[in-house]
């Protein structure tokens, strides 16, 4: 319904903020994450103006809606609430607890402790977040290969190519982007020679343009 909202920041506190659009005073959660990205509160007429990415979750007794700083986070977001057992709540726990760039590289280097530091998520939790959301990875980079008409080669050969290099594919894929596009670019980074959260903050440096 909506992609995002963008409005002055009429009030923030630590689990939720109110984006003030044109006179209606927008109430979404928002992770700690987001919160640490917020700018300084101040008084209503001085208020910065500020966009949040949203979801609406819609239950039988409740419709609530929550915001995220970047698209990564609300890619993260959705992976995580895809698996089972894991709803919206775990989910902001999670990314209250690591950034959405440190969950993907967990996710792909089988880091179940970093995802047990979260509030509420314990180890078999954490298991299943990996098991769960590879699985899927692995899935969606076959059918993508599958559904090239030019039968993409550089795109096969990544996934069964190397390991850190598949890990990074991996890890943009939780942030929201395609295997293409991940691939495109990581064409140019030295990828050998560094390591893994590097590759990943170079290629979204390179995506973000």
């Amino acid at each position: 319904m909506f992609y995002y909202i963008n409005g002055k920041l009429a009030h923030l506190d630590p689990t939720f903020a109110v984006l003030d659009v044109g006179g209606v005073g927008y109430k979404l959660t928002i992770s700690g994450s987001t919160h640490s990205a917020m700018p300084p509160h101040l008084s209503v007429s001085e208020a910065p103006a500020v966009k949040l990415y949203t979801y609406l979750a819609v239950r039988e007794d409740d419709i609530e809606l929550f915001g995220f700083a970047s698209e990564e986070e609300l890619s993260s977001f959705k992976m995580l609430i895809s698996v089972s057992g894991v709803g919206p709540k775990a989910a902001l726990s999670i990314l209250t607890q690591i950034t959405p760039q440190k969950l993907a590289i967990a996710i792909c280097t089988d880091d179940k402790k970093a995802i047990a530091k979260a509030n509420g998520i314990g180890p078999k939790t954490a298991a299943r977040i990996i098991l769960e959301l590879k699985d899927k990875l692995q899935k969606e980079a076959i059918a993508e290969a599958d559904l090239s008409s030019s039968a993409d080669d550089e795109l096969v050969a990544a996934i069964g190519g190397s390991s850190k290099k598949r890990d990074a594919e991996d890890a943009l894929a939780v942030l929201g982007y395609s295997r293409s596009e991940a691939s495109a670019a990581l064409r140019s980074i030295d990828i050998d020679n560094l390591e893994l959260d590097e590759i990943i903050r170079l290629a979204l440096k390179k995506l973000m343009r």
